[in-house]
């Protein structure tokens, strides 16, 4: 079975060493001639050139998955044209597009031609994560929760990235800690939220907080002040243990009635081998493993959810939050 590699960057060269590892008949598929070399320089691995219209015009077939892995600008534009060039699944790098409008035109075009499309929180597939699922399932669930997704300002000010990403940033990069923080603790049936501050490359706040209770009724909290230090965590508390992922990749917890943190140990061997969650991700895509996949569905939900924290509009223009 050939997979399409859609990318030449960064991501997709960590892509194909999970599928040089599980032995993946892949074809690469990129745009530039720079990222195309420097790909074939890092991986050993041939480009096909002139991005996705040139080689679906050439192409008397189209394999049945495809892994896109371009840049957040051009993932509606590319994931709607494998779509209509027959690519069944889709499995695309996050957050799936940029904009909601984009979102739902894409979910509908899906939805009319059978497509399953699932956006890559690999987040979801850390050792720690699973691990964390699985104790707190033991222990009869989740009580409440919290989660930071405070992001480092002095670096989007260093950045060269394209001033519309960088405006959606809660979208672009916060959405990876607060989809774990939801994936782990439960989908939000009522949220309060709350922002304010004001950031030239994020014009719709700099200081988030909220509040809210799941459709399983455990309650949780959030905040995010990106003009003061701090970093992404989600902390998951059960009748028996705080859980602690902070960093993320680890995963420590305290007993009810005990001050006493402790490390849990992991065999996060797979994690260290590969960017983390990745393979695990790739394998369950590749395989038709979804239970642990961010569908299109629950995205479209999480994409109002993110509007709503960050308050963004669809025009691309957000309301300044009161200073």
């Amino acid at each position: 079975m050939s997979i399409w590699l859609v990318g030449a960057g960064p991501m997709a060269q960590q892509y194909a060493k999970v599928l040089d590892a599980m032995h993946c008949d892949y074809q690469v598929i990129g745009r530039s001639h720079r990222s195309a070399s420097e790909f074939t320089a890092a991986t050993g691995k041939t480009v096909l050139p002139g991005g996705v219209d040139a080689v679906l015009q050439r192409s008397v077939l189209t394999p049945s998955k495809a892994i896109v892995a371009v840049g957040a600008k051009e993932l509606f534009s590319v994931a709607s044209k494998l779509i209509m060039g027959g690519v069944k699944e889709l499995l695309l790098e996050k957050p799936g597009c940029l904009y909601r409008n984009e979102f739902k035109q894409l979910t509908d075009l899906a939805l009319e031609a059978e497509c399953k499309v699932f956006v890559a929180y690999n987040r979801r597939y850390f050792t720690s994560v699973i691990k964390a699922r699985d104790l707190i399932e033991q222990e009869g669930g989740v009580s409440s929760f919290n989660f930071e997704f405070t992001e480092w300002s002095h670096l989007y000010l260093q950045s060269d990235k394209d001033k519309d990403i960088l405006a959606r940033a809660l979208i672009g990069n916060s959405s990876h800690a607060i989809d774990l923080a939801f994936f782990l603790g439960g989908k939000p049936k009522e949220l309060c939220s709350f922002r304010a501050g004001y950031l030239p490359w994020h014009e719709a706040g700099a200081r988030f907080s909220g509040a809210g209770i799941t459709e399983a009724n455990a309650t949780f909290s959030y905040c995010a002040d990106w003009q003061a230090a701090g970093r992404w965590s989600v902390e998951v508390l059960t009748a028996q243990y705080r859980y602690i992922l902070k960093p993320m990749e680890t995963l420590h917890r305290i007993k009810t009635g005990s001050t006493t943190m402790e490390s849990v140990v992991l065999d996060d061997e797979i994690d260290k081998r590969f960017k983390p969650g990745l393979f695990r991700q790739t394998a369950a895509f590749i395989h038709g493993d979804i239970s642990s996949l961010c569908g299109l569905t629950e995205q479209l939900i999480m994409f109002d959810l993110y509007y709503k924290m960050a308050g963004y509009k669809d025009d691309k223009i957000a309301d300044k939050p009161n200073v």
